[in-house]
C-alpha cells in the first residue's frame, strides 16, 4: 500500500467539533501540526459561527454532543443551509442506527473512540485527496491558460510561480523582490508580465506586494 504523505493536508482548514474539553484540546494539539488551521469548538452553534467566517475544507465531529447530535448538524447543513462539506464522524459506539444514518448523508468516514491519530490522519488524507487532485488540475490549467494569455516565452516559469504560490483567494503575497528572489526573471520581465496580466484584468494589484489573480478572465485554450 502507498505510504499517505500527511504533509499534504497543511493547504486545508478543519472544523472539529467535540464537547469533551480535553480530548478536544488534545487531538487539536496533534492535528496543528499537520493542517493549515484547526478551529476547535464543542457546539453545532460555534461550528455555524466559524463555517460563516471561515473556508472550511473538512468537518470532524463527534455524534454525540452535550445536548447535541453532530448528525443532526450534518442534516442541517446540508438540507438546509445548502452546505455540503466532507466529513468524519467520531464515536463511543458502534451504533448501527448511526452508522446507517451516516451513511444516508454520505459521510465520509466514521471513527469509533477511542480516536487513533494515525487512523484519523490517514482519514483526513483520504477525504482531502480529491481536493489535492482538483487543485492540481485547476493549477495546471490555468498555467496552460495564462500562458496563453502571453506571448514571451521566458516568462513561463514566472507565471508558474504565480500560480503556484496563490492562496484560497487567489491572492498572490510577494514583492518584485521576492520573486526575483526566487525565480530566475530580471524586474523588467516580472513588470512586463505584471503589466500584460495587468491589462487583461487577470492581475490585480491590490497594495504593494498584494495581487488578486481573477481566473474568470482567463482566455479559452484553443
Amino acid at each position: 500500500m502507498k505510504k499517505r504523505d500527511f504533509d499534504l493536508l497543511n493547504g486545508f482548514n478543519i472544523l472539529y467539533i467535540e464537547d469533551e474539553a480535553d480530548l478536544l484540546k488534545h487531538t487539536t494539539a496533534v492535528l496543528e501540526d499537520f493542517a493549515k488551521n484547526i478551529f476547535a469548538v464543542q457546539t453545532c452553534d460555534e461550528a455555524l459561527d466559524v463555517i460563516s467566517k471561515n473556508h472550511i475544507d473538512v468537518i470532524i465531529s463527534d455524534i454525540l454532543l452535550k445536548n447535541e447530535n453532530g448528525i443532526e448538524f450534518l442534516r442541517h447543513l446540508k438540507n438546509d443551509l445548502g452546505i455540503k462539506i466532507p466529513t468524519i464522524l467520531t464515536t463511543a459506539h458502534s451504533d448501527t442506527e448511526h452508522l446507517l444514518d451516516a451513511i444516508k448523508l454520505k459521510v465520509e468516514n466514521y471513527i469509533i473512540k477511542p480516536i487513533n491519530i494515525k487512523e484519523l490522519l490517514n482519514s483526513l488524507h483520504d477525504v482531502l485527496i480529491p481536493k489535492i487532485q482538483q487543485k492540481e488540475i485547476n493549477r495546471s490549467y490555468n498555467i496552460i491558460k495564462t500562458i496563453s494569455a502571453v506571448t514571451d516565452g521566458k516568462q513561463v516559469d514566472l507565471i508558474r510561480f504565480i500560480i503556484k504560490n496563490l492562496d484560497n483567494k487567489n491572492i498572490l503575497n510577494c514583492s518584485y523582490t521576492d520573486i526575483m528572489e526566487r525565480v530566475d526573471v530580471s524586474k523588467p520581465t516580472i513588470i512586463k508580465l505584471f503589466k500584460s496580466l495587468s491589462d487583461q484584468g487577470i492581475l490585480t494589484k491590490i497594495q504593494n506586494g498584494k495581487y488578486h489573480f481573477d481566473e474568470t478572465k482567463l482566455p479559452i485554450p484553443e
